[in-house]
């Protein structure tokens, strides 16, 4: 293939040249991996993660505006990729203001910057802009609205304004939207703020827009290529009485930030394609080099057909996120980011096969890397590293992948009645009939035996129009995660140190009440922790002595002041409560079953323990407990930091 027309480069220099212009200071994009200090998210997801401090006021080295061209991945969409739209690694561009200009400029420069001769020279008559309608307490943004008007009035476009039924005619080319369109926040809580997006007219031929314009987005006539996010709050979460029931634990708050902000976001692969008159990211020179070299190791064209053209994205799309997320430090894994990019190359090693190739990742990472290597040298010095890290990878996963599919057919073959496996079916348990689901426990023998991620197998279900018993799954999971135990020659924990052992150890019977109040206070930090933060989190560790506890969990980010202060809350209110701790014996599957949470890494007996503390928490264990809440006294968090990857360590005192 030869791509004709604006370069990627040409469009990311262009919008540099045009923001340095106005006295912004160009920096260079961040790594993908977050800064331990803003861990809200796995990977850096957007332009203006990196930048959160300084909305709070923090001064820049750059001065009070600033702008880049920012790599993003987002791993929400992984199985939407080889469509015609989404994507897994992107870039993402954007100008920002620290107190400095606000809504007009941002307003009128992005207008000029997309209209402008000198610059992309767009039509304006096929622009549309939305606007933040006002809800939850914040107004409507009167004041962009205004703006646009007059931006319009310059060029003699007298324009008017949506009603509540965001119909679109004659001259309407302001449509306001709601909080989930127009209110933009990179996470749960932090710095948020209305915002006003741009879209671009890519049919125009086909007539006047008339119509609702959520219509016009879905089939792709309308296409959002900028977005002006004002930051002026901060989302915080409320503190209240844990009193009231957990669930309404979480209260939110927006409150005025002490500067007012300008926050902007234009996606390079997705303008590119608007400005050549594109249908997809695809057909431009951020794809179509990397598709060249596939096709030189398979012998095959995109344009073949849709199942050809669907893996060729696919791979395009997974092989580049991998070698970016390699180049910032990541290796495959397990466990949070490593996991992610586990699961992106044995995606593509997947569809691999549908071209029938060995795929020569070193040929599409040379692509790949001819690209991007002006904006991003560090990619191609990292080469070697990158190309290693992914065929160890790929050898890995291919030792056990044909099996693995063969075992998936005999499966789709039990549960659609073949006679020939129904014996073995009923025998193995390998699947539901009636529901056509594939068992969970299957899922598991494929994830543990075979490496499937479970977002592959449940792909591979839906290809044949089935579905997988994703709850017996995370039991299974569960059973046999495994994690690393740690701590000093006293300790216990999940099914660990009964009391009599205790005693042999410790001689102070002062000490041993200490540790069983102690050991108390984790099964409720879990639970409470679980709450708060996920149902993700999960123990990896625990050590407790006489004077703390120490207790490692699943997480990715560091917790906020604000979780943290909800966590002891919730705590103490159960401690103040005066619950019961009583403990039944069960059998371990049967246990789990009823929602029971367990230290994995034990090797447990047929027959446990499962203590429960109230109707509060409820867990297998072994180790010695208090009788009652009423005897453990105040839960308080002394430090909560990194233990190691995707692993946060709290250490806690009772007083």
């Amino acid at each position: 293939m030869r791509f004709n027309g604006m370069t990627s480069q040409e469009l990311r220099i262009k919008f540099l040249k045009f923001f340095e212009s106005k006295g912004h200071t160009i920096i260079p994009s961040a790594s993908l991996v977050p800064r331990e200090e803003n861990q809200s998210v796995l990977f850096t997801t957007a332009g203006m993660h990196p930048l959160v401090p300084y909305f709070f006021g923090k001064n820049h080295l750059g001065g009070k505006r600033i702008a880049n061209s920012q790599k993003c991945i987002r791993t929400a969409d992984i199985d939407d990729v080889g469509d015609n739209r989404h994507l897994t690694f992107f870039e993402m561009m954007g100008n920002w203001s620290f107190g400095d200009y606000f809504k007009k400029e941002a307003i009128e420069w992005s207008f000029e910057f997309l209209t402008g001769k000198e610059w992309l020279n767009m039509d304006p008559k096929r622009i549309y802009v939305t606007v933040f309608r006002g809800e939850d307490g914040i107004p409507c943004d009167d004041e962009a609205i205004e703006i646009w008007k007059n931006v319009f009035s310059k060029i003699g476009m007298n324009i008017r304004v949506a009603g509540k039924d965001e119909i679109m005619k004659n001259d309407i080319r302001i449509i306001p939207l709601g909080v989930d369109d127009n209110f933009w926040i990179a996470g749960e809580t932090g710095p948020c703020g209305p915002d006003t997006e741009i879209f671009y007219d890519t049919r125009p031929e086909e007539g006047i827009l008339e119509g609702n314009f959520s219509d016009f987005v879905k089939n792709f006539r309308l296409i959002e290529i900028w977005n002006n996010v004002f930051m002026e709050y901060e989302k915080k979460l409320k503190i209240k009485n844990a009193k009231l029931k957990i669930e309404e634990a979480k209260e939110y708050e927006y409150i005025k930030l002490k500067q007012r902000n300008v926050d902007t976001g234009m996606g390079l692969e997705r303008t590119v394609a608007v400005l050549n008159g594109k249908e997809t990211v695809f057909e431009t020179d951020i794809f179509e080099p990397i598709f060249d070299a596939i096709s030189k190791v398979c012998g095959k064209k995109y344009n073949e057909n849709p199942e050809i053209k669907k893996a060729f994205r696919i791979i395009a799309d997974h092989i580049k996120a991998s070698a970016f997320i390699i180049c910032d430090g990541v290796m495959p894994s397990n466990i949070g980011r490593g996991y992610v990019l586990r699961r992106l190359i044995r995606r593509a090693v997947r569809y691999s096969r549908t071209l029938e190739l060995e795929l020569n990742f070193k040929l599409i990472i040379d692509a790949i890397i001819d690209i991007y290597k002006v904006q991003y040298p560090e990619l191609d010095l990292k080469s070697p590293e990158i190309i290693k890290a992914i065929r160890q990878e790929v050898d890995k996963f291919n030792k056990t992948l044909e099996r693995g599919l063969k075992e998936f057919e005999r499966t789709v073959s039990a549960v659609f009645g073949d006679t020939t496996m129904r014996e073995e079916k009923d025998a193995r348990e390998m699947a539901y009939d009636a529901l056509k689901k594939i068992s969970g426990k299957i899922a598991f023998d494929l994830y543990q035996t075979y490496g499937f991620p479970i977002e592959m197998i449940k792909e591979l279900a839906r290809e044949y129009g089935l579905a997988v018993d994703e709850i017996e799954f995370n039991i299974e999971l569960e059973k046999h995660q495994e994690v690393s135990r740690k701590g000093a020659e006293v300790k216990f924990g999940g099914h660990g140190m009964e009391v009599e052992s205790l005693k042999s150890k410790v001689e102070n019977f002062e000490e041993i009440e200490k540790k069983k109040k102690l050991h108390t206070a984790t099964h409720l930090l879990h639970q409470a922790l679980r709450i708060i933060l996920g149902v993700t989190v999960g123990q990896m560790g625990s050590d407790i002595n006489s004077e703390r506890l120490r207790f490692d969990f699943t997480f990715d980010r560091k917790m906020t002041p604000e979780e943290i202060k909800l966590v002891e809350e919730l705590i103490n209110e159960q401690i103040r409560k005066n619950l019961n701790v009583k403990y039944e014996e069960m059998l371990f599957e049967k246990a789990v079953h009823l929602g029971a949470l367990a230290f994995f890494k034990e090797k447990y007996p047929d027959r446990v323990k499962v203590y429960s503390v109230g109707g509060f928490s409820k867990e297998v264990c072994g180790g010695p407990h208090v009788e009652n809440t009423s005897e453990m006294g105040e839960f308080k968090i002394q430090k909560e930091e990194s233990s190691s990857a995707g692993v946060r360590r709290i250490k806690a005192i009772l007083r």
